[in-house]
């Protein structure tokens, strides 16, 4: 049963090569992609559910123990995470097979999604940090060429700066990895732990803390998020929706899983390091959220909100907001998906992006108008939808912890995300129609079945919290003590 682990980061890689060579047959590609993803997901499901009555399960490659090999480890939180990104990427395609054009089909789409929830699954399962890397870098590479899928000049642009970011970041990866490995002598992220436990977080490998911080803060978009706006806001909407909901939460979960099993010794410097970007993160991202018209940047400053959020959890540090930071990471990349195929289909619609340009579309679209105005009310936090639970556990993990200044600023950014979202919905959807009866595009289902399917999910989330509690609870439970993690690895229970 421990080799399922490792299927859903091989699965879409050996679909994806297959792929490669069906480039002209594009319905076969579009079953082929669809079924690996809903496949893969069904595997994380009985995983999942495997680790929460029998615990956390690893897989060691080539039959070398913990610390000598490479390892997946299934537990709660990692298994959370590829279930929800394996279900918002199969919907993301399903929108992609009616708006992403053959043209773009036929330049590897679906190879490329494939290869890049490979990597997104990769870096949420594996047990060291050199394959972290590893599977960051697949991530990334497919990134590369879904951002630039289409050649536009602005999307070209903007993918310069992204590819430089990234490659910087990565390169830092690699001097943190070097520094830290001549430090402890391994990699294995448990074996660490133990090793930093028995030498003491002294002032070396707090500063090669720092440095991861850096290197993840730049993936997840935690203050360094600079490249992220604009970034996000050129590729084709299928893509976008993938980009908001998955890329900025690998670096949250690698930021997560450092800080809770490795540099969680002397936490004075860096949770509150963690604290303050966070903070200016939320700050800088209502401001970026208020100030553009540009539907598409107003969303994509939203995912900003929502990391520095996200941290928030992991700053304040108590299981309850840790628990609470987890709901909100599954609740976000739902309702991010959501966002970003809401606003592309409303510049699909009325081929204008600015908020200003549009108006009335409830009038002509109004299961589109009701939609929008769904995720809104469950991206503010806004009982009983999904929003809601893990942003008052955040909320309760603060107040615990006296954390004040970070519960004010985090429920005020909700405010923010509310007046923001209003903006839009106010603006574009109610009002005096703008579309014609003869100008009017039909509503292509293969673009409203995706957005209502996240809606359906979104609306599942808030009323089946108790459900899913059980999961996020033992999720919480195991970074919040670290060694649970370290006695299913090190402790040779397979």
């Amino acid at each position: 049963m421990n080799n399922l682990i490792v299927l859903p980061l091989i699965l879409p890689i050996m679909v994806g090569v297959v792929l490669v060579f069906l480039r002209p047959y594009i319905k076969l590609q579009r079953v082929f992609s669809l079924l690996t993803l809903i496949v893969t997901a069904g595997i994380s499901l009985l995983l999942l559910n495997i680790v929460r009555t029998d615990g956390i399960i690893r897989l060691d490659f080539g039959g070398w123990e913990p610390p000598f090999g490479i390892l997946f480890v299934a537990d709660s939180f990692a298994m959370l995470l590829v279930l929800t990104a394996s279900i918002v990427t199969a919907i993301c395609l399903i929108y992609a097979f009616s708006s992403i054009g053959e043209r773009h089909e036929k330049m590897y789409f679906y190879p490329f999604v494939l290869f890049l929830v490979a990597g997104v699954n990769g870096s949420f399962l594996t047990g060291d940090l050199f394959n972290l890397f590893v599977c960051f870098e697949v991530m990334l590479l497919a990134s590369y060429v879904l951002v630039t899928l289409g050649g536009t000049k602005r999307q070209l642009r903007e993918a310069i700066k992204y590819v430089v970011i990234n490659i910087l970041a990565s390169w830092f990866f690699l001097v943190a990895l070097a520094y830290l490995y001549g430090t402890v002598g391994t990699l294995n992220m448990a074996h660490i732990s133990e090793r930093v436990a028995e030498a003491g977080q002294g002032p070396l490998l707090t500063t090669i803390s720092i440095l991861f911080l850096i290197v993840f803060s730049l993936k997840a978009g935690l203050l360094l998020f600079f490249w992220l706006p604009g970034s996000y806001s050129v590729p084709p909407t299928a893509i976008a929706a993938l980009f908001g909901a998955l890329l900025t939460k690998v670096g949250i979960y690698a930021l997560f899983r450092s800080f809770t099993l490795i540099f969680y010794h002397d936490t004075l410097i860096s949770h509150t390091l963690i604290g303050i970007m966070a903070a200016i993160t939320l700050i800088v991202g209502c401001m970026g959220a208020i100030a553009f018209k540009d539907v598409r940047l107003i969303v994509s400053y939203n995912v900003v909100i929502a990391v520095g959020f996200i941290l928030i959890g992991l700053a304040v540090g108590t299981e309850t907001s840790i628990a609470g930071s987890i709901y909100y990471v599954i609740h976000d990349m739902i309702a991010k998906a959501m966002l970003f195929l809401l606003a592309g289909t409303m510049i699909y619609l009325t081929g204008k992006s600015k908020i200003d340009e549009m108006s009335g579309l409830i009038r002509n679209y109004p299961l589109f108008g009701w939609m929008f105005f769904l995720v809104t009310c469950s991206l503010a936090g806004i009982p009983p939808l999904s929003g809601f639970v893990g942003k008052i556990l955040v909320g309760q993990g603060a107040i615990e912890s006296g954390s004040y200044i970070l519960l004010a600023l985090a429920f005020l950014s909700s405010i923010v995300v509310l007046y923001s979202l209003l903006r839009i919905f106010l603006n574009t959807i109610f009002g005096e129609t703008i579309i014609s009866l003869e100008d009017e595009k039909p509503m292509k289902m293969g673009m409203i079945i995706p957005i209502v399917l996240l809606g359906i999910a979104m609306i599942s989330l808030g009323l089946g919290a108790e459900f899913i509690s059980d999961y996020v609870t033992d999720a919480a439970h195991t970074l919040a003590n670290p060694s649970v993690y370290i006695d299913a690895v090190m402790g040779g229970n397979k």
